[in-house]
């Protein structure tokens, strides 16, 4: 900043002997002045040495004479001696300590040295012997700024405009003042007409481009970036926040190139690495994820988010415990991140080595913890107690865009009963794409709150007079259960992005159905109470339209062919286990993974099915491929293969429908039954198993069922259309129902009564 204050205020010099005060004999102040005129001339040809031999030579003949030293003293500053030029500025104050132009230029020097007091004291003097001084204004305003007194800064700069027509600094500073006081808009002005005298100024251009994506403009501020990078290829700054723009553009491979550019500059800039894994995981490059984010880690230890997302990449790769070992790391040298505690108790749901009454245990630390460090701050509440009128439904999430929670969501926004309710999102995602559109376009009101705290979320939602506030994440995504901690709204539930308990008491119900949570079974494992839809928690509408197969694979190849097309993490020990005794059972038998990427991933499980029953021919694993390649890999497969404990959801929807039928076996956690709520919503009861053993033998019956099969692959897509899991009408008013009877509890406890 001082080094373009330098570059755009230009040393003011004294005017010439014939209106300056001198005191020296006039031959003297002649033959001095003569020398000026030859340095003045020097510097013009960029000959600063020899200029200042002219100005000592000057002094030399008039050492009396202000202008002289004056003129010394910015000939030293042009050559870098700041310590000559000092003198040389103290010995023209000496000659006349009133004098504007020494004042002014010891003042600057003393600010770029960061000797503000006198710095200030020098400025102002040579205001008060020449109040039209434009150019002490600005630095005055420097000086200003760095108090903290940004009114005041704003006010001399704007005065140095009105005294001559503003050039780019004085704009560019103008900017910056404007920012500080929150007037994001004048800023936006400001800058825009510095960029005008100079198009290509790499600092204008990138700070203009910052104030553009904190609105979240990211295609206007894409270009200047790209201007700020052409004029200064090494800026990193600007070149980590081009990052950003164009992976929130959708282009993660220029997002991966632009911080490998960024990090052989800073190689060890934990952030970068954090945002670098990140993009690439998004590019399913995995093994190099997991090195970017173990390097974050290395580079800054207390970087939790790089733990959490670090477990995310070893969960994709099916490496549970590896991914526990991490979380455990990450809240051991971060215990304040609760963040981290989500992440793990996320984990815990798949993994197979903890009891249901430890995971429970688990989870209600975690919600006494959080509701300990973030009280509740809104009773007594302001919402009208009438259990009858038009209720406001608040719904959060971070997944409002390309996201299974938007697919679920988008037929319950569109289909609300709006004389009824009254639809609030908050999305908490810095994501937007056509589902976040579609989305926002149905609901009655929208907040884009990606760039709120927790504390000035919760604030928004209170201030919008929420009635029910929906959580749609739990632990899963990035959790926002901390602004539920505080409880802005009256009611509050969960639902849909996580099957379990969130541990809080604050939340205080979960909605769910009866196949998922049976009455008696999971209550016990609740801090909130269970609300039971009374067909399905689900609404299901394809992501995209596509044709099923007439046909199921069987028909033509003359041997069952079995897939699974769930997350990878959900793969779990035991049932690889049972997908291997289904292949021995079966010797002419396929199996079709799809979602686990090329490595170690693919390499492990390969390891674990395939053996001397099982050659490895028999056994296709695939990453993961664009929506509608995923939806026709269906067409391959007879019989979908659930997964244990950790139970299809989306992915049990998206069989049925491709005319699939899902062999279960659920257990007692929520997570474990999603696929046998919709199997039996749909009227598929009987492929629901037992026990693990069961689940081998309908998987071996079921294969051998060619005309079951068949059948089922003309009629699955309209059993769906005719199940409650389509009924988007039913299942929207069934939703209303249940936030109606939470509502009338709530008017009739007398919760919050002022």
């Amino acid at each position: 900043m001082r080094k373009l204050l330098n570059r755009l205020l230009l040393q003011v010099r004294m005017p010439s002997l014939a209106t300056a005060r001198v005191s020296t004999a006039a031959a003297s102040v002649n033959a001095a002045d003569q020398l000026i005129a030859r340095g003045n001339e020097a510097e013009k040809a960029g000959k600063p040495g020899e200029a200042c031999e002219f100005y000592r030579r000057a002094v030399a003949a008039a050492s009396g004479y202000g202008r002289a030293h004056l003129n010394l003293g910015i000939g030293l500053e042009a050559i870098g001696d700041a310590d000559g030029a000092f003198k040389s500025y103290e010995a023209a104050l000496t000659c006349d300590a009133a004098d504007p132009y020494a004042n002014y230029n010891l003042g600057k020097l003393l600010y770029t040295l960061g000797s503000l007091p006198r710095a200030e004291r020098l400025l102002r003097q040579a205001l008060r012997g020449r109040p039209a001084f434009p150019e002490a204004q600005v630095v005055l305003s420097r000086i200003l700024e760095s108090q903290g007194n940004f009114g005041a800064a704003a006010a001399a700069l704007e005065t140095a405009m009105e005294l001559r027509p503003p050039d780019f600094g004085t704009l560019y500073f103008y900017a910056g003042v404007l920012l500080k006081q929150n007037r994001p808009d004048e800023a936006e002005r400001a800058l825009r007409r510095a960029i005008a005298i100079d198009p290509d100024n790499a600092d204008a251009n990138y700070d203009l481009a910052t104030l553009l994506i904190a609105r979240r403009e990211i295609r206007q501020a894409e270009p200047h970036l790209r201007a700020a990078l052409t004029r200064n290829p090494d800026f990193v700054e600007a070149r980590a926040e081009h990052f950003h723009v164009l992976d929130g553009l959708g282009d993660s491979a220029g997002a991966a190139a632009e911080l490998e550019l960024v990090l052989r500059q800073r190689p060890d800039w934990a952030d970068a690495l954090y945002n670098y894994g990140c993009v690439l995981k998004k590019l399913l490059r995995l093994t190099e994820a997991e090195d970017a984010f173990r390097r974050a880690i290395a580079a800054d230890p207390r970087h939790f988010r790089a733990y959490r997302m670090l477990g995310g990449v070893l969960m994709s790769q099916c490496r549970i415990d590896d991914a526990l070992e991490i979380y455990r790391a990450g809240r051991e040298r971060c215990p304040g991140e609760l963040d981290l505690d989500s992440a793990e108790l996320f984990a815990l749901n798949s993994s197979e080595q903890i009891a249901e009454d430890e995971l429970f245990a688990r989870h209600a630390a975690f919600g006494s913890r959080i509701e300990q460090a973030h009280p509740p701050r809104f009773e007594p509440f302001r919402n009208v107690r009438d259990p009858e009128r038009r209720l406001r439904i608040g719904y959060v999430s971070g997944d409002f865009c390309f996201h299974v929670v938007t697919l679920f969501m988008i037929p319950v926004i569109e289909r609300h009963d709006r004389s009824a309710v009254e639809v609030y999102c908050y999305s908490t995602t810095g994501r937007n794409d056509d589902y976040t559109r579609r989305l926002s376009s149905h609901a009655d009101v929208w907040r884009d709150s990606g760039s709120l705290s927790d504390v000035e979320l919760a604030d928004a939602i209170n201030r919008d007079g929420i009635d029910i506030l929906v959580d749609l994440g739990g632990h899963a995504g990035v959790p926002q259960l901390a602004v539920f901690a505080q409880q802005p709204a009256p009611v509050q539930a969960t639902w849909l992005g996580y099957l379990n308990t969130t541990g809080m008491t604050r939340i205080q119900y979960r909605i769910s159905d009866r196949h998922s949570d049976p009455p008696g079974l999971t209550d016990r494992y609740h801090t909130e109470a269970l609300v039971r839809l009374p067909h399905s928690q689900w609404c299901f509408r394809p992501f995209i339209p596509v044709a099923c197969a007439e046909t199921p694979p069987l028909v033509r190849n003359g041997h069952v062919t079995f897939g699974s097309f769930n997350q990878a993490l959900k793969i779990s020990p035991t049932v690889r286990r049972l997908w291997t005794e289904i292949l021995e059972r079966l010797p002419g038998s396929r199996l079709v993974i799809l979602g686990v990427e090329a490595g170690r991933a693919q390499g492990d499980l390969m390891a674990d099915l395939a053996g001397a029953a099982v050659d490895r021919a028999r056994i296709t694993v695939q990453p993961y491929v664009a929506l509608e390649d995923y939806f026709h890999s269906f067409d391959a497969v007879d019989i979908a293969l659930d997964t244990i404990p950790y139970s299809g959801g989306t992915t049990t929807c998206d069989a049925l429908w491709m005319g699939v039928p899902v062999v279960t076996v659920p257990g007692t956690r929520p997570s474990s039954r999603s696929a046998a709520s919709i199997l039996t919503t749909v009227g598929l009861g009987e492929w629901i198993a037992s026990t693990p053993e069961d689940y081998v033998r309908l998987a071996v019956e079921f294969a051998r069922d060619e005309v079951r099969l068949v059948g089922l692959r003309r009629s699955l897509r309209q059993k769906l259309r005719q199940s409650p899991l389509m009924d988007e009408e039913r299942f929207s008013r069934d939703l209303e129902a249940a936030y109606r009877q939470m509502w009338r509890k709530w008017c009739e406890s007398g919760e919050g009564v002022r």
